[in-house]
């Protein structure tokens, strides 16, 4: 017997009606494109790419919104940054996808799909689950931008410059992120009853 997956904090609270969901879907993604944007703009300069908070962000939104929605919001952000808005860290443009943080960006679809799947199964109301789930995101974007580093600089640069300096900051976004989001179903189940 196939179990009917449990539904994401977002569409657990979108509105009834179709015009009324997909609207409220619509400026969900704009809003979480903007959320992804504003965290890259908050960072710690390291080179060749700079720490940031769009980890924390894309962790939040996936577990959030789930895996359709998560991705939509992914796709809106690279094509905002594409078109030439400045909402990657460092400006925006086609031109930006040729540069460093490329294989980052990669693995942030990824990351955002796995946690949304997650989410998507009722793995959102579980911090320790979700915890995990955005620590194999992390690894996912991480050798990702390893490997583009590796590609642009040399193997060996991969790990010096595309992991080392975010790894420890990349597991405390990690938790971060794994703990709001099933707060917010408690918080939410409060009002409920």
């Amino acid at each position: 017997m196939a179990t009917v997956p449990a539904r994401s904090f977002a569409q657990s609270f979108a509105p009834t009606g179709a015009a009324a969901r997909y609207a409220t879907y619509g400026a969900m993604v704009l809003f979480g494109s903007f959320l992804i944007a504003a965290a890259g703009k908050v960072t710690v300069p390291f080179w060749p790419v700079p720490a940031t908070l769009q980890t924390l962000a894309i962790f939040v939104i996936a577990a959030a919104f789930g895996r359709k929605l998560a991705l939509a919001t992914l796709a809106a952000y690279l094509v905002e940054g594409a078109a030439g808005l400045p909402v990657f860290t460092n400006g925006g443009g086609l031109a930006y996808f040729a540069g460093p943080t490329t294989g980052y960006l990669a693995g942030f679809v990824i990351a955002a799909g796995l946690t949304g799947w997650a989410a998507d199964r009722g793995l959102d109301r579980n911090a320790f689950k979700l915890f995990a789930v955005n620590l194999a995101g992390t690894a996912i974007i991480l050798l990702l931008g390893a490997a583009w580093i590796a590609l642009a600089f040399g193997t060996e640069k991969a790990l010096a410059w595309g992991v080392g300096p975010f790894i420890a900051t990349d597991v405390i976004k990690a938790a971060l992120a794994a703990a709001v989001v099933p707060a917010g179903w408690q918080i939410a189940n409060l009002f409920r009853r």
